[in-house]
């Protein structure tokens, strides 16, 4: 029957095919045999799917047979009937009671004839024994409980009676084929239907049935074909066996209702029927309803469950017989439905096969929760118009089928509604239209074929995916006709092999589309059969189609459209591997990010004729193409042929490049497609290129490779190349990375042909951001190519095309509208260089020069700034230039400034000659012992008395006073010598000491930036410079005192008491910022009864002056409780206040640059006043230099010492006072052996007596006296010759009007210098700068302290 339904399928119409195919029942074979017209019968089948009839209901059963006289058992059927031995049955049983029915282990319980029935209908339990078994055609069992021990059987197997009236399981014919019940029988496939260009799929052997009871089958399975037509050699089919259980059922054993074996020469029979329905069910027995093995296998039964508790998961088969003929073609699955999931399952136990299993007409209610077609099984849904439609999951697995529709017959539409549908493996195959509704399609390793066989009313395939699609392990979506994808979540082609393609497609409404490296949306597909709908291409027509640049807003799929791949209202593209096609259009997209291995090619799949086409002569001879750029022409031997025209608009291009020939030479290139990317009412937010965009023309060489598979001869030459197509874009913002490729280029002719015109890129950019909100729209550093092709040995290169952009707004131009050069305005709209214009060279001043803003300069004047910080907009002038055009210019100024200075000299020679009067003071007359005292010390008459005050415990307790090196200034800040003085190497570790000395040293540095800015402010006011720079002294003396009061551990102290109590060191500092000094103390634990030393033992010591000589910090001697205290042990201290005022007043005479002139004042006075009043009390001072640094800075003031060692070394006879010359060669060849450390105690071991020495050695310095005084020297600079001209002092007891006079003087006078250094010349600002910085006085400037003398004042004794 399976062969004559092949042969009516190739001489019959279509119609009578689909009929045969889909039933075969006597009264369509009378139809057709009646010679009805095809029109009716395909009314008849096409218009109300067919469905075989249900099953009669089964007759009433006869009466119920009695437990021991008829089957030989013990006991009653009403308690318990025991079948205690083998029976043989040769007739229907009819078993009914209300107890239980007992079979025990190793019975046979048999009626071995086909279809023999055996029922058995009790209240109570049901048992089958170990190793128990019952054989027969039918087997009903209905009972509260029952068990199936291990060991036993319920075997149907091959024992069928007839099966349904007009169905066709049982084959006909004699080619041996299999019989069908839930699957189809296999047919083998024999050479004569091979002849006939018959495939595997084309012949089957016995069809399925009983597809409305699959959820409770009862139907037998049908017999397998034969080989002979003399005997009947196929295999039985299948029983069927029924069990309706209240309670729990035990299997253990085996329910078999397989097909029986037909052997070599005959079909197997099809699986018969299972229904098992329990509350419970256990065990882990084998209930199979498989077909039969054969000459070609038999299909598979139907089992079904019906049970509410699974404990166990008992082995079930239902898959085709082995087919002998056919190996590879094994009978198909049937069926497996559980009821309480509501499940089908396909299986095939991983048997080959080119059968199906049809599924016919699916419930609606309720619907099926899940489909499972798996282990190369083959299902197919074959009605017209079918829906198949779950609540679950569809899954195929494991190289399982789907077919829907009839290979030959594609002209219908299915429908497929799921939660999910999960392909691995696998393959689904649609002959027409699908229309799919799943909220999420996963493939992997699997394929969706659809074919819609050229038929225009089912072109179109629709599916939609809401949440999620994943391609996956080279996974393909596959039609040859119109093909829409939906979905509102994320359509993922994850890597190598995954493809989409379809004559058109439509992407869309998904959130992100993600085509990974390797894989391919295409469109139209590449190698389209005849049988494809090929979209038609808009080749010869000069207008521009109105949907590329307004296209419509519902994405739906359109074949009157011209798109050929569509990517519509996704948010986020990214592009890793390649989207091909003819005409690609990505609307209402937001973002599209091409990796560097990503491509978006329209390259070759533009037109092969076109506007453009090239020309091709009779020799063979062809030129390029043209579409931006004109065709290469195309020459041989001293004869050419002209390339294509140039066509288009540049401004808003949208056409297809052309190709080198037309549509009815197979051997032309073909042009460049067009790519269109946004539209102008939703362009691209962003548009991120790593890797290519391409809209090439095809080259010569693809063509060779194309016609060598033709077989076509091309004589003496070949074609052109095809030009470029066009690349559109509707752009917010463009990046175009270093790897990335944007080209539209002509394709290579052939070695006599020319090359292929460019084609044209278009820059479309929206919303181009101006002025203070301009952000660059563009960052470009790929390549942007739209050049012509090349051409062969002879043939012309194409000409180039097209590049441009949308005309950028004022201030901006060029494609990417970036900013006019510093420089030019550009004031109109329009995109060419040649509008950003130089702004006019009188509005830009001297010292400017123009500078660039953010969104371009559109209007004049042009923005400029000054070349350097030191001039001022908006006329570029220094701050003295300013003043002095304030003024009315530089020869009004420089009168005002003359006159103004000539005022200012006589104001302060008059408050000079009545504050100060003469240089040098009168001294006293010699004091002598007693009450004349009081008269020895000038200026003290209006000073009152200072009570003494006790001291005694501080003094008791501090052991010594070590002095800050430096004068504290930016360039030489304080700082401590690391080695501890002998004094207090008794109360210190020496390590932690100079850890100490380190971190002090650090804090009392300065910072670079701190010296800057003094230097800044001395430029510009020398009084703020002066704040400034004792506001940081102030700021580094807090911190010093911060961290020795309460940051610093002490550990350096060897006293337990000072380190907790932090009370062994203080730091402070004289008033003018410039001398600080550390006091040690004992903390009292010590148990030391030699300390702290006495006075006479800390002789000689030495009290060091604070300031230096200027006018803003004169020397001074700063007389502190602790030192008076000290001092007040040999002397009172109302004798040691009164020499701290007068030396004061006389130190206050001292200048900085004239210390050999003024100290001789000092120490007249010294040896005149001083030295007598305190000689009565054994005490002496001698004026000293003390602590020279490594830049020769020097620290000046007291050494006192008493009066013993003087008198000592005046009564030594062997001793003679040295010459001034003596003294003067001695203390060069001292200098020139000593270090300057080391200078003080060369002196002194030279003017003192030996025991002087040894106890003078301490101190680091030199005593200076009348005689040694010439030999001090001062650092001077260039100018210091200027400072005579003017000379003023500070006026005692004046210092507030004084350094009033001074500040005011120095701003006058910085005043001054500019005005000249713009009316002279701008070398002399420099050099009155540093004469100003040189005078002394109160024209005093930072000449020690500025960066050009770092080391300060420094001494020198020669």
């Amino acid at each position: 029957m399976a062969r004559f339904l092949a042969r009516v399928l190739r001489s019959g119409g279509s119609a009578i095919v689909l009929a045969v195919i889909l039933s075969w029942f006597s009264s369509s074979v009378a139809f057709v045999e009646t010679g009805s017209s095809v029109t009716d019968l395909d009314e008849f089948l096409f218009h109300q799917d067919y469905s075989p009839p249900a099953p009669p209901p089964p007759p009433p059963h006869p009466p119920s047979v009695s437990c021991t006289e008829d089957l030989g058992g013990v006991g009653s059927l009403d308690s318990t009937c025991q079948i205690v031995g083998d029976l043989n049955l040769t007739e229907n049983v009819y078993i009914a009671g209300k107890g239980n029915f007992v079979v025990l282990p190793s019975v046979k319980f048999h009626c071995p004839e086909a279809g023999c029935e055996i029922a058995v209908n009790i209240s109570g339990n049901f048992s089958l024994g170990e190793n128990a078994s019952i054989v027969t055609g039918s087997f009903e069992l209905v009972a509260n409980n029952a068990s199936f021990a291990n060991g036993t059987a319920v075997n149907t197997t091959a024992m069928a009676g007839a099966p349904p009236a007009q169905t066709s399981g049982t084959p006909q014919g004699v080619d041996g084929a299999g019989g069908g019940h839930g699957g189809r029988g296999a047919g083998c496939l024999t050479e004569e239907d091979k002849k006939e260009g018959r495939t595997a799929a084309d012949v089957w052997g016995g069809d399925t049935y009983s597809w409305q009871g699959l959820d409770e089958p009862c139907s037998y399975g049908s017999r397998g074909g034969t080989t002979s037509k003399e005997a009947d050699l196929g295999g039985g089919g299948g029983g069927r066996i029924k069990i309706t259980v209240l309670g729990y059922l035990e299997v253990n054993g085996s329910i078999l209702a397989d097909g029986g074996n037909g052997g070599s020469n005959g079909g197997g029979g099809s699986g018969g029927s299972i229904y098992i329905k329990a509350q419970k069910m256990i065990g882990n027995g084998k209930i199979s309803a498989c077909g039969g093995n054969g000459y070609a296998g038999g299909g598979g039964g139907r089992v079904a469950f019906n049970v509410f508790s699974r404990h166990d998961e008992p082995t079930i088969y239902v898959h085709g017989g082995s087919s002998f003929g056919c190996p590879q073609n094994a009978g198909a699955a049937g069926t497996f439905y559980d009821a309480v999931p509501r499940s089908l399952v396909i299986d095939n136990h991983n048997m080959t096969t080119n059968t199906e299993t049809l599924l016919m007409e699916f419930p609606n209610q309720p619907l099926w929760t899940n489909i499972y077609v798996r282990n190369h099984a083959r299902a197919s849904v074959p009605l017209l118009w079918s829906r198949v439609q779950v609540q679950g999951q569809i899954s195929l697995l494991n190289r399982g089928i789907l077919s829907f529709g009839l290979e030959h017959y594609a002209s219908s539409e299915f429908e497929v509604l799921a939660e999910e549908l999960l392909m691995s493996d696998s393959v689904i195959r649609v002959y027409g239209a699908l229309r799919m509704s799943v909220k999420m399609f996963l493939m992997w390793n699997s394929k969706m074929l659809i074919y819609g066989d050229g038929d225009a009313t089912v072109a179109t395939s629709l599916l939609e995916a809401s949440n999620l699609v994943v391609l996956r392990e080279s996974s393909v979506i596959h039609s040859n006709a119109n093909l829409g994808i939906h979905g509102q979540g994320l359509l993922n082609l994850s890597g190598p092999g995954d493809l989409i393609e379809a004559q058109r497609l439509v992407l869309s409404l998904f959130y992100s589309i993600h085509v990974g490296p390797g894989s391919l949306l295409r469109g139209p597909s590449k190698n389209a059969t005849a049988d494809a709908i090929t979209p038609r291409l808009y080749c010869e027509s000069h207008n521009c189609p109105a949907e590329l640049l307004e296209p419509p807003e519902d994405c739906n799929v359109n074949s009157s459209l011209s798109f050929t791949l569509q990517i519509c209202r996704v948010e986020d593209i990214i592009v890793a591997g390649l989207i091909e096609g003819s005409i690609i259009h990505f609307h209402r997209a937001r973002t599209i990010a091409i990796h560097s291995s990503g491509t978006v090619s329209a390259s070759g799949l533009g037109c092969t004729g076109g506007v453009g086409r090239g020309s091709l002569l009779s020799n063979g001879i062809g030129s390029g193409g043209g579409h931006g750029g004109k065709g290469g022409a195309g020459c041989y031997n001293g004869v050419c042929v002209q390339g294509g025209i140039s066509y288009g608009n540049a401004d808003m291009p949208c056409e297809l490049g052309s190709g080198s020939g037309n549509d009815s030479f197979t051997g032309s290139t073909s042009g460049g497609g067009v790519i269109v990317m946004g539209s102008a009412e939703h362009p691209l937010s962003t548009l991120s290129i790593e890797g290519s965009v391409k809209a090439d023309g095809e080259s010569y060489d693809r063509t060779i490779r194309r016609e060598k598979y033709n077989k076509m001869y091309i004589p003496d030459g070949g074609p052109g190349g095809g030009s470029g197509g066009t690349i559109l874009m509707f752009l917010r913002g463009l990046a175009l990375g270093e790897s990335a490729i944007l080209s539209s280029i002509g394709g290579k002719g052939s070695p006599n042909g020319g090359g292929g015109g460019g084609g044209r890129i278009r820059f479309h950019w929206s919303d181009i951001p101006t002025g203070d909100v301009y952000q660059p729209i563009a960052s470009v550093e790929g390549i942007i190519d739209t050049g012509g092709g090349q051409g062969g040995d002879h043939g012309h290169v194409g000409g180039n095309g097209t590049l441009t952009g949308k005309a950028c707004p004022k201030g901006l131009y060029g494609i990417f509208c970036v900013e006019c050069p510093a420089g030019t305005y550009k004031n109109v709209t329009g995109s060419d260089g040649s509008l950003c214009r130089h702004c006019p060279a009188n509005e830009l001043p001297r010292r400017a020069e123009y500078i660039a803003v953010r969104g371009g300069i559109s209007e004049t004047p042009c923005p400029y700034k000054c070349i350097s910080e030191r001039y001022h907009m908006p006329h570029c002038y220094t701050a003295l230039e300013e003043l002095i055009y304030t003024f009315g210019g530089p020869w009004l100024f420089g009168l005002l400034l003359v006159g103004l200075l000539i005022l200012l000299a006589l104001v302060l020679s008059v408050a000079r000659m009545k504050f100060v009067g003469v240089d040098e003071l009168p001294g006293p007359s010699p004091t002598q012992r007693g009450s004349q005292i009081d008269h020895s010390f000038p200026f003290l008459e209006s000073l009152n008395e200072v009570l003494e005050t006790n001291r005694a415990e501080e003094s008791q307790s501090h052991v010594h006073r070590m002095y800050f090196m430096g004068p504290n200034t930016f360039s030489e800040p304080w700082y401590l010598p690391h080695t501890p003085p002998e004094q207090i190497k008794e109360i210190v570790y020496e390590g932690a000491f100079n850890a100490f000395v380190d971190e002090i040293n650090a804090l009392a540095a300065y910072q670079w930036w701190e010296g800057a800015m003094y230097s800044i402010l001395s430029v510009l006011g020398y009084p703020l410079a002066w704040s400034w720079q004792q506001w940081r002294r102030r700021m580094k003396l807090q911190r010093l005192r911060e961290f020795v009061r309460s940051e610093y551990d002490h550990a350096c102290l060897r006293s337990c008491r000072s380190r907790a109590l932090y009370e062994g060191i203080k730091v402070a500092a004289t008033s003018d910022l410039m001398l600080a000094y550390l006091d040690f103390f004992l903390g009292g634990d010590e148990k030391r009864s030699d300390l702290p030393p006495r006075l006479y033992q800390r002789f000689p010591t030495s009290i060091i002056f604070g300031g230096d000589g200027s006018y803003m910090a004169p020397f001074s001697l700063q007389s502190d409780s602790i030192l008076t205290s000290l001092l007040s042990q040999s002397v009172p201290p109302t004798i040691w206040y009164r020499l701290v005022a007068g030396l004061n007043a006389q130190l206050r005479l001292v200048r900085r640059g004239r210390l050999r002139v003024t100290f001789r004042s000092v120490l007249r006075w010294l040896e005149t006043h001083a030295n007598p009043a305190l000689r009565i009390h054994g005490v002496r001072v001698d004026l000293a230099w003390f602590q020279a640094t490594a830049c020769g800075y020097c620290q000046y003031g007291l050494l006192v010492n008493t009066t013993e060692d003087e008198n000592q070394s005046v009564s030594s006879p062997s001793r003679r006072q040295p010459t001034q010359t003596e003294q003067r060669s001695s203390v060069k060849r001292i200098q020139k052996e000593m270090p300057s450390a080391d200078l003080a105690e060369g002196l002194l071991s030279r003017l003192q007596s030996s025991e002087t020495h040894m106890r003078r050695k301490r101190t680091l310095g030199g005593i200076l006296d009348l005689n040694n005084l010439q030999m001090l020297e001062e650092k001077r600079n260039l100018f210091y010759f200027l400072s005579f001209m003017i000379h003023n002092t500070k006026p005692v007891g004046h210092q507030v009007l004084g350094f009033f006079a001074g500040s005011c003087w120095s701003s006058h006078l910085d005043v001054t210098f500019r005005g000249l250094q713009f009316g002279i010349a701008e070398s002399a600002s420099v050099v009155l700068n540093f004469i100003g910085r040189c005078l002394p006085g109160f024209v005093h400037l930072t000449t020690w302290d500025s960066s050009s003398f770092p080391c300060g004042n420094q001494c020198f004794i020669q």
